[in-house]
């Protein structure tokens, strides 16, 4: 078992692959997206993106971009990062957990289009559904 599905079953990450046909289907809808953020070279869903050496929170973001962060403490500094980044002209494309109650939330991804996705996701190829509920906000 990767060490991503492994993370799923127990929650020991904050790491959540996208599922592909979602992200074709956002892809569709809002790209195509030109960079992927917040990847590595499994899981990156643009041929551009920055991993955790390159720190995707160090670079400038440009184009139509996804945004997938990790979804532990630092979520709310990818969060101001895409909303920072979209006062430049850039879009960007963000799967998040549906977490209302949390700062983040409410000091940026209220400032973006929010669309709450029905039913739970199943990440990198898990077959157990996530155990919260994901939004997608658009910053543009």
């Amino acid at each position: 078992m990767s060490k991503i599905n492994k993370g799923l079953l127990t929650s020991n990450t904050d790491l959540w692959a996208t599922p592909q046909d979602f992200f074709d289907q956002q892809n569709a809808l809002h790209g195509p997206f030109t960079l992927d953020v917040c990847a590595d070279a499994e899981n990156a869903k643009c041929v551009t993106y920055f991993d955790k050496e390159a720190d995707g929170l160090k670079q400038v973001w440009t184009g139509k971009c996804w945004m997938n962060p990790p979804y532990g403490r630092e979520i709310g500094k990818w969060m101001k990062k895409a909303y920072e980044s979209a006062g430049n002209g850039t879009i960007v494309v963000c799967l998040v957990p549906a977490r209302t109650d949390t700062r983040w939330w409410h000091d940026y991804a209220i400032k973006g289009q929010i669309t709450f996705i029905k039913g739970r996701l199943k990440f990198g190829g898990s077959k157990n559904s996530a155990p919260f509920p994901s939004a997608v906000v658009i910053f543009s």
